[in-house]
């Protein structure tokens, strides 16, 4: 498996089991281009490894992700490139979650915002601790949900939930979370929640491995059909919005801790 990399940490035990640790607590882990890159490489490198047979994806810090990278959006704002550069990543990255056999347990033990909530949900089972909280903002700051949400969010809660969250931005508290099944396991503190993951993967890794990934292929085909009549469509509008003037307001707001006034341009 590749190595070398610098947001992540990669290892993998002895029994099968490899893990994946957003290493960038100082960023709060966003998405920028070289996560997106690196874990869409590791992602593949891992569905091409026959000894790993479970994954754990866990986090540092205080928060799990904070999603995307506002310098990024805007140089997307003013250049077409990047906004296609952006758009690609994404899709990369989500096809490597829906081509990935082995299962995939994620440890969210702070905040997951944005696309870092999407990836928690794209993983087979979600432990979460108490403090933890999962919101999809792209609204919130100008931008279409493309990058998973319309996706993911629906497959986890059902249509109308998925509808009243990603289109006000109003984030999950880990309760609501998991009693609306988007969080399979809740712990009690961050700590705890890293562990709770391995044990879980564990389990997995010790079953049949063709009965476990012959399970995780069919129910990768039904996101995949769900992807392939959505995430295209999805994409396209967050590209438009990439360059928007709301997107400029939405980001400034937000760093000038006031309320956006979106003009619809």
């Amino acid at each position: 498996m590749s190595d070398g990399y610098q947001t992540l940490r990669v290892s993998t035990d002895e029994d099968g089991v490899c893990e994946i640790v957003l290493s960038r607590p100082e960023l709060m882990n966003r998405f920028d281009p070289e996560l997106h890159h690196e874990l869409t490489r590791v992602l593949r490198d891992i569905a091409a490894d026959r000894s790993v047979r479970a994954v754990v994806l866990a986090s540092t810090g205080k928060a799990f992700s904070a999603g995307g990278d506002f310098e990024l959006m805007e140089a997307a704002h003013k250049d077409a490139d990047v906004r296609r550069g952006i758009i690609g990543d994404a899709r990369h990255l989500l096809d490597a979650f829906l081509a990935l056999p082995q299962p995939i347990v994620v440890a969210v033990q702070g905040a997951a915002i944005g696309l870092g909530a999407t990836v928690a949900m794209l993983c087979d089972a979600v432990v979460a601790s108490r403090n933890a909280v999962l919101a999809d903002t792209h609204v919130a700051i100008g931008l279409v949900a493309g990058d998973g949400g319309c996706l993911v969010w629906p497959q986890a809660m059902g249509m109308t939930r998925a509808r009243r969250h990603l289109l006000t931005g109003d984030p999950l508290d880990a309760d609501t979370a998991l009693r609306l099944g988007v969080v399979t396991d809740l712990v009690d503190g961050p700590e705890e929640a890293h562990p709770a993951a391995t044990e879980i993967a564990g389990r997995m890794a010790r079953l049949a491995p063709l009965a476990v990934q012959g399970t995780k292929r069919a129910l990768n085909q039904v996101s995949r059909q769900r992807a392939d009549e959505v995430v295209d469509l999805a994409l396209a509008f967050e590209e438009q919005t990439l360059a928007s003037e709301d997107l400029l307001e939405g980001v400034a707001s937000f760093k000038e801790r006031r309320s956006p006034r979106f003009a619809g341009r």
